[in-house]
């Protein structure tokens, strides 16, 4: 089930179950954008889809899109990125809590600010 609801012209989105799939115009809808943007998500590589669907009308995005999207959308909001960089930013955000956990699972103690 996907809820979306609107305060103030900020548009919330939330994924309640995580097996539900949002076709493009959806998750557009749900980061306040256009259909357009979405294409450039996939285009940048900030979500992905199987490659057998070629038209947008037939992709489908799961919850972690989702995030990746409206996290997106807030790099490009507040510090006025491109998507070319936010994709950056995320890449370099998921490897650094990628490295994080390996450093945990080894017993290691992150000392690094957050």
């Amino acid at each position: 089930m996907v809820s979306y609801s609107s305060t103030r012209g900020t548009l919330i989105a939330a994924v309640i179950d995580d097996d539900v799939q949002l076709a493009a115009n959806e998750l557009a809808q749900a980061c306040g954008a256009q259909v357009d943007w979405v294409v450039q998500l996939v285009e940048t590589g900030i979500v992905e889809i199987a490659e057998a669907q070629h038209a947008p009308s037939e992709w489908r995005f799961g919850s972690a899109d989702l995030q990746c999207a409206l996290e997106a959308r807030r790099l490009e909001r507040d510090f006025g990125v491109g998507l070319d960089a936010a994709a950056l930013i995320l890449d370099l955000q998921h490897e650094l809590r990628r490295l994080r956990a390996i450093l945990r699972a080894q017993g290691i103690n992150d000392q690094s600010p957050r």
